[in-house]
Order: structure tokens, then sequence, then C-alpha cells
């Protein structure tokens, strides 16, 4: 008997680990048909860095075609769902700006992103472009202008700007 016993306990220990690696969130790859949360655009016609956001009780992620987008999504009072996840593009492992990879992603608190870059996004507004690699995004800065910050410190302003005042709107700061 105390041998079922601890054949049933290690049994249920092992099905408990198992049962928690699944429920480890991993990024999806991008394919041709990943449509745009917020344009219901396909994700992948868009140059530039992309977003993925994963969602409790979701199977798929929703796609964004900007980081710039997903970061106006996580930033939204009035979405309800509990993320559990979040994954952007590489932009230090991408091809290109036009190509920016199908499976390079990393964890969006990970990343460092640049912001106020001449650099517009897929959409052609601002963009908060993501780094795995701080060497990249300094050298980014150089070339294109802005700021690196983490994930958690891009300004709420920056993704959600007041379009009451178009001098402090970030896209019409590029088109001066």
């Amino acid at each position: 008997m105390k041998r079922i016993a601890i054949c049933l306990t290690v049994a249920l220990t092992l099905a408990a680990c198992k049962e928690d690696v699944t429920d480890a969130i991993t990024p999806t790859e991008m394919t041709d048909e990943a449509l745009g949360h917020y344009c219901q655009m396909f994700v992948a016609d868009h140059p530039g860095p992309k977003a993925q956001v994963h969602l409790k009780g979701h199977t798929a992620p929703l796609w964004f075609s900007q980081v710039s987008d997903a970061v106006a999504y996580v930033h939204d009072p009035e979405r309800e769902a509990e993320i559990t996840g979040i994954f952007v593009s590489d932009m230090s492992r991408a091809q290109s700006w036009a190509i920016p990879g199908e499976g390079n992603w990393i964890p969006a608190e990970a990343a460092l992103l640049v912001i106020e870059s001449r650099q517009p996004g897929g959409m052609g507004v601002p963009e908060a472009i993501p780094f795995g690699n701080t060497e990249d995004a300094l050298a980014f800065v150089a070339d294109n202008g802005g700021n690196v910050v983490a994930w958690t410190d891009v300004p709420d302003a920056y993704v959600r700007p007041d379009f009451s005042d178009p001098q402090d709107h970030a896209m019409q700061k590029g088109l001066k």
C-alpha cells in the first residue's frame, strides 16, 4: 500500500510539473494570415517591428502591425482580458526594416525600445522600436534620433497622443 501511495504521489507531482511547462507562454511564429488587432490588415504586409499579445483563455495571440499599438493596447483601461505574455520583434536580429522576421521574438519586458525617432512604424506613425541588444539600440538612435527606454517606461502620451493639441501630437512632430 505504501508503494502505491509513493507511486501516486510521484505521478501527481510529475503531472503538475508537466502542466506548469505546458502553461508557459511562448511566442507564436507569425504567418501571412496574421491580422492586426486594430487595423484587421495582414501584419506581414507592413514593414518594421511587430508585436503579439497573449491573453488568458485565448489560444491565438492578438497581432499588432506596430509595437506602439501593442503598448497602447496594454495601456487601454477598457481592456478586459488578462495578459499572459507579450512578445516583440527583435530588430537586433531582423534581416532588415522591410523584413523584421517571423520568428525572432523576445519578451517585451526584455527589449530596449527606441521611441521618438525619425523612423515611422509599419503603419506610417511613430513607433516604439524594440532591440534585444543595447549596442544596436544605441546605433539606431545615432542614425535616426530618439530615446532608449524600457517597455514599462514608454510614456502613455507617446502611444495615446492628445489629438486636441496638434502641437503635442507625436505624429505632428515628425511632420514638421
